[in-house]
């Protein structure tokens, strides 16, 4: 899921500057200003060809006001591509369209921000399901990386996914499913993240960036 991180709100590290105070986000950012970014969208990092796209669940608020893809602090998806090879380093948000010429690209599930995944319905994740095929027969990576397993359950009536690869192509792209990367994901620490991360960009063919 794109942005979100941890704990129910969705954007983890939140805190309360008094004991009444109003909600801040990260930054120091107010509840008001974040939700001025709800329902906001998130260009995709895309272009035709590519080894792996890498696909969230929708963008939290925090990212939809930033206007990158996973830009939540907590999130450890930058850190797990760089230590599993991806990239050369770790890229921060506002770098992320120096990952098409490594042959990578971003999307998301459902388009729209929301402060929690909890506040999509079924019947969006099933349309975010229909567009991401759309999407992957128009550009056609050889790869979707799916970051998630529940989204990608309820979105395609698969309930048996696991994380690893997938039997099932959408379009002629075959499928990758990965654990979330969201720090309240936090039984997969950061090394496992990297392996599992590692194990796709191996199957893709794509060189270790990290040497």
């Amino acid at each position: 899921m794109d942005g979100h991180g941890q704990g129910a709100g969705g954007h983890g590290k939140a805190r309360r500057s008094q004991r009444n105070g109003p909600t801040r986000g990260y930054g120091g950012r107010s509840r008001a200003e974040l939700e001025t970014a709800r329902d906001r969208t998130l260009p995709h990092v895309m272009a035709k060809g590519l080894g792996v796209v890498f696909c969230g669940m929708n963008p939290g608020l925090t990212t939809a006001l930033v206007g990158h893809h996973f830009a939540s602090p907590g999130n450890r998806f930058w850190p797990a591509l760089a230590r599993a090879g991806f990239t050369p380093g770790t890229l921060t948000p506002d770098r992320e369209q120096e990952l098409l010429p490594l042959g990578l690209g971003l999307t998301n599930l459902v388009e729209r921000a929301t402060r929690d995944v909890s506040e999509l319905s079924g019947a969006e994740l099933v349309a975010g399901g229909e567009r991401l095929r759309a999407e992957m027969e128009r550009y056609r990576p050889t790869w979707l990386a799916f970051l998630g397993i529940t989204g990608y359950r309820t979105a395609f009536g698969l309930r048996d996914a696991r994380v690893g690869p997938r039997e099932e192509h959408l379009g002629g792209t075959r499928v990758w499913l990965l654990p979330n990367p969201s720090g309240r994901n936090a039984h997969w620490k950061p090394a496992e993240l990297a392996e599992e991360y590692a194990r796709l960009r191996e199957a893709a063919g794509l060189p270790d960036r990290s040497r």
